[in-house]
């Protein structure tokens, strides 16, 4: 009887648990995207918008544009019929419009300047460790080079081939003269006695 109340406690213990407990994320799977009340974007599209407008605004293309919208604008608020006017003088709209204009271009010169410094500092690690690379090349091709000067210095040459062998015949040839002149002795004839003895003979 024990072992079937312990079963039974432990079926509805786990019944009850599994009915009040709340379904765990699976750690296996990504995130669901929460939901956000701002509109997303992308920030490198952005940005690259951001740099086409600061390199069209840094042109001189730029500059005569504006120069003949603000001249056409001008002699239109001036010459043209009253009906017809929309900025009279002191022509209140224009300065609005090119306060917006400077109020926007500003901060996209600055974002494109960013992006074009952050774009430098990265160029810049990957020249240093460019260079690194390159010194460490040019320290191991110094190192191998010192060793086969040293290598060098230990194999026998050309010339001192010949010189060792001019050497060992030079040797060859005075060993030769004093055997000859030992065995000379030995019989007690000498060169010079030998070719006294010829001329008498001839005598």
């Amino acid at each position: 009887m024990a072992p079937e109340r312990e079963g039974t406690r432990e079926r509805v213990v786990s019944g009850a648990t599994a009915a009040t407990r709340a379904p765990r994320a699976r750690l296996d799977q990504p995130r669901p995207p929460r939901r956000r009340i701002l509109p997303e974007w992308d920030p490198e599209a952005f940005g690259r918008l951001s740099e086409r407008i600061a390199r069209f605004i840094g042109t001189g293309r730029f500059l005569v544009w504006m120069t003949i919208v603000i001249i056409v604008w001008v002699l239109w608020n001036i010459a043209a019929p009253g009906d017809l006017r929309f900025d009279e003088y002191p022509f209140i709209f224009l300065t609005l419009a090119l306060s917006l204009q400077a109020s926007y271009a500003a901060p996209l010169i600055l974002l494109a300047q960013n992006r074009q410094d952050d774009r430098d500092r990265v160029n810049l690690e990957q020249d240093r460790k460019q260079n690194e690379r390159s010194i460490a090349d040019t320290e191991y091709l110094t190192r191998e080079i010192a060793a086969l000067r040293i290598g060098l210095g230990e194999v026998a040459t050309r010339d001192w081939m010949r010189s060792e062998l001019q050497d060992l015949l030079k040797d060859l040839d005075e060993r030769g003269n004093g055997h000859r002149r030992s065995g000379h002795r030995e019989h007690g004839v000498f060169p010079a006695d030998r070719s006294a003895g010829r001329d008498v003979d001839d005598r």
